[in-house]
């Protein structure tokens, strides 16, 4: 995965430093199924994860990342919560990164899943909509596995949120036609 130029631009200032970096995952759901993605550095399944940009709006970010990984436009329902750890980045600066991420519960609102630019092949591999009691069975970190649990038990609550099933659009590409809406 490129390394962004403004981590770039802060390595050259702070060098080999640790460096804290503000993260978001977006936990974004259609009637009851969840968007993931498989990455493609190490074919795991992930909710929608990113790096927000200097001065982002934390809940921006994570709107813009389904979008550019997904191709589906996303909207803000909740904050799930935040998350803090530690990891050693194995691709690009192998530098120490300490990183924050927000999780938010989006709900899908346009477009056409998969339809993305070639260039973010280089980050995810697919994206699929999966039943939501399944995601903390396949989801591969833990912090996403809990929030799929909170979105779960939030949904629970405001059941408002989930109308009943209707068909999603079909993948990019598919020869099958959208729903009218």
């Amino acid at each position: 995965m490129p390394i962004p130029e403004f981590i770039v631009e802060l390595r050259r200032a702070i060098g080999h430093a640790p460096l804290w970096l503000a993260g978001i995952t977006a936990v974004t759901i259609q009637d009851r199924k969840v968007l993931l993605v498989k990455r493609s550095d190490n074919g795991a399944w992930t909710a929608v994860t990113g790096i927000l940009e200097p001065g982002e709006n934390p809940a921006d970010g994570a709107a813009r990342e389904v979008r550019e990984e997904t191709g589906i436009t996303a909207e803000l329902i909740a904050k799930l919560g935040d998350s803090k750890y530690v990891y050693v980045r194995s691709w690009g600066d192998r530098q120490k990164v300490f990183k924050i991420v927000s999780f938010y519960l989006l709900r899908y609102k346009s477009g056409r899943i998969d339809d993305v630019t070639p260039a973010m092949r280089i980050e995810v591999a697919r994206a699929r909509w999966i039943p939501l009691q399944d995601a903390p069975k396949l989801l591969a970190y833990g912090g996403e596995k809990e929030m799929a649990r909170l979105a779960l038990a939030y949904l629970a609550e405001h059941p408002d949120l989930t109308p009943p099933a209707h068909r999603l659009p079909p993948p990019a590409g598919s020869s099958r036609k959208a729903p009218r809406r």
